[in-house]
Formats: C-alpha cells, structure tokens, sequence
C-alpha cells in the first residue's frame, strides 16, 4: 500500500493543479458559450443591406488579349478597360490577374 500512496498523491495533486489551473483561465474544456451573450434575433424590420457582388477574376494565359478575354467572358472592352483601370491591356503578362465581371 506504501508503495502506491506517494504516486496516487502526485497524481492527485497534479489533477487538482490543473483544474485550478483550466477554472482560473476559463476553460472548461468545450467551447465556452456559458457565459457568452446569446445571438441577436434575426432582424423581421425589413432592412436589407446590398451584399457586394463577388469579385472574380481571370489569370491572364499566353496569347491572352483583352479582345480574346471580353470574348470568353461574354462580355465588352468597355466593362473590362472599367474594371481594371490601372492595367495596360497592350502590356498583359502570363499570370496576370484582372477582374472580370
């Protein structure tokens, strides 16, 4: 029986230390929504916010050409020049990234 007292006593004091420990930070070991504020209900007043559009993109390939790209994406040289404002489109290079619509 002696020679199990001590690491029993060890082992004991080391759980006691780490709950001491985990209770002291908040942890309670699952995620902590006991003392967290619930949701806010979701709104019924009508409001709706315009969500943004995502943004695409397109990865300029060999012998891609603006012309080549308004084609494929079904769409013009006007939109393409307007959404890429800061890109010469005489000067593309393979890996390029430009938006698209």
């Amino acid at each position: 029986m002696r020679r199990w007292a001590a690491p029993a006593a060890f082992l004991l004091a080391v759980t006691i230390a780490v709950l001491l420990v985990r209770a002291g930070l908040g942890g309670s070991g699952s995620s902590s929504t006991r003392n967290s504020p619930p949701p806010p209900p979701p709104s019924t007043t009508g409001s709706t916010t315009p969500t943004p559009a995502p943004k695409r993109h397109y990865v300029i390939r060999s012998g891609d050409t603006f012309g080549s790209i308004a084609l494929a994406q079904h769409t013009t040289l006007e939109k393409l020049r307007a959404l890429n404002p800061g890109v010469d489109p005489t000067a593309l290079y393979v890996g390029q990234r430009i938006r698209v619509p």
